[in-house]
């Protein structure tokens, strides 16, 4: 069966996503060890990294950039990018009150079981 999902993994502002890129992806193979596909964001880019995630985890590592002129449609993009605007109608969301991460990340789980409460029971 084919899937999407979206994983959510939360770290420190101080730290690089490349630089954390391989605990992340090391959770979400052990969470869901038949992951084959990740796409990331920019901030990922780097030949180095994209090796590791072949060699080391079987898993094919694809960069979505979005494009550098006009507004267009980017494949997948707009899936994180959708994402990203339900969880920011929820006010606890809309900014980063939170001291540690796990704080965050349990927001984000809540405001997701909360759109999908209302998706399967609209009103």
């Amino acid at each position: 069966m084919l899937g999407l999902l979206i994983f959510t993994v939360v770290h420190t502002a101080k730290d690089q996503d490349r630089k954390r890129a391989p605990d992340v992806l090391r959770k979400a193979k052990t969470k869901f060890p038949t992951l084959l596909k990740v796409w990331a964001d920019a901030g990922y880019t780097g030949r180095k990294l994209i090796d590791w995630v072949t060699d080391i985890l079987r898993m094919s590592l694809e960069i979505v950039k979005r494009p550098r002129k006009k507004f267009q449609v980017v494949k997948w993009r707009w899936i994180v990018e959708r994402t990203f605007g339900w969880l920011n109608r929820h006010r606890r969301l809309s900014k980063d009150f939170e001291r540690l991460g796990s704080s965050t990340e349990a927001f984000i789980k809540i405001s997701m079981i909360n759109i999908m409460i209302h998706r399967l029971q609209p009103g």
